[in-house]
């Protein structure tokens, strides 16, 4: 007979860690399915991370999610690290099966499978990621103070990346693929007047070069090959919520693609199951953003099956 735990928490990272060590301190025994090749989440392909409260040193990403793994062990978490091959939602009792076959019980879910930065694609990216190459400003633009730094994206997230790396950077240049900006109007009047950005239309990146960091692209521009000195690139061209184990059983915001949430909470359209992290917010997705949310996570799980044993003793009288 399968133990039915009282929460199951699906996918690690700040988000899937935080919710494991506050539902471990409050005895809930929690179950993480942390993932196999993602276990860690986003975190563990970065490098120094500074702007994570409590380590005024910096730590690396990996570092982090080590102690986070760690710290949630210590107070009672078990942690596995499998990949979830499907779930069912439905009913009281939640069933989750690994992708190694194995089934898993649980009074609730906490779903923290974070989401996935889109990528260029092109050769050199890869490879040079977390050395030249980024996909979040926020968290990396201090390393490359007076560097010359190229932004790919035409929209709204791109001119933020853009303006906000001219604290840092020498120069920006923004690459656009159409021959027009798809930001707002605000956002990209803001960034075409501001003087350390350029912008260069109907262009992509077709290779990134550099052998221990990024020192140069291969760009398209209107249909001509080109070189483009550069010491990072930022690729801001969106990302994916990591929704499909679930999305044709909960509620998805049909504008972020992200799943859809009650208000400042983590409950999700179906009772029992709780969302927190990046695939919840398609705004802020930083480590500490992802970490306060599983904190919220497990408190509404903890709340959740104080309520449901409060009406099955009533019941029951």
């Amino acid at each position: 007979m399968n133990t039915i735990h009282d929460v199951i928490i699906i996918g690690s990272g700040p988000a899937g860690y935080t919710a494991a060590i506050y539902a471990a301190r409050a005895n809930l025994r929690p179950l993480v399915l942390a993932g196999l090749l993602e276990a860690g989440g986003e975190l563990m392909k970065t490098t120094e991370v500074e702007n994570f409260p409590g380590f005024p040193a910096g730590i690396m990403g990996p570092d982090l999610m080590e102690k986070m793994e760690a710290q949630a062990e210590r107070f009672g978490a078990q942690i596995l690290f499998e990949d979830v091959e499907s779930v069912d939602l439905s009913g009281d009792i939640k069933k989750v099966i690994a992708e190694d076959g194995a089934a898993y019980e649980a009074r609730t879910v906490i779903l923290a499978t974070g989401s996935a930065y889109r990528t260029l694609g092109v050769p050199g990216e890869t490879e040079l990621s977390g050395r030249g190459v980024s996909y979040c400003a926020t968290c990396d633009g201090s390393f490359f103070s007076g560097k010359d730094v190229v932004v790919v994206g035409g929209g709204d997230s791109a001119m933020e990346e853009a303006l906000f790396l001219t604290k840092f950077a020498s120069s920006v240049t923004v690459l656009v693929r159409g021959g027009a900006l798809k930001a707002s109007k605000v956002m990209a009047a803001r960034a075409k007047s501001h003087p350390a950005i350029t912008f260069i239309y109907d262009a992509e990146v077709l290779e990134v070069h550099g052998a221990r960091t990024v020192t140069d692209l291969s760009i398209m521009v209107s249909g001509e090959r080109k070189t483009l000195d550069a010491q990072g690139l930022f690729v801001a061209i969106g990302n994916n919520p990591r929704t499909a184990l679930v999305a044709d059983q909960l509620g998805i915001d049909p504008r972020t693609g992200t799943i859809a949430v009650q208000g400042r909470s983590s409950l999700t359209s179906l009772p029992g199951v709780f969302a927190a992290g990046d695939v919840v917010d398609p705004i802020y997705r930083q480590a500490i953003t992802a970490a306060a949310s599983g904190c919220v996570a497990a408190q509404d799980v903890e709340h959740y099956l104080a309520s449901t044993a409060e009406r099955s003793a009533e019941a029951a009288a």
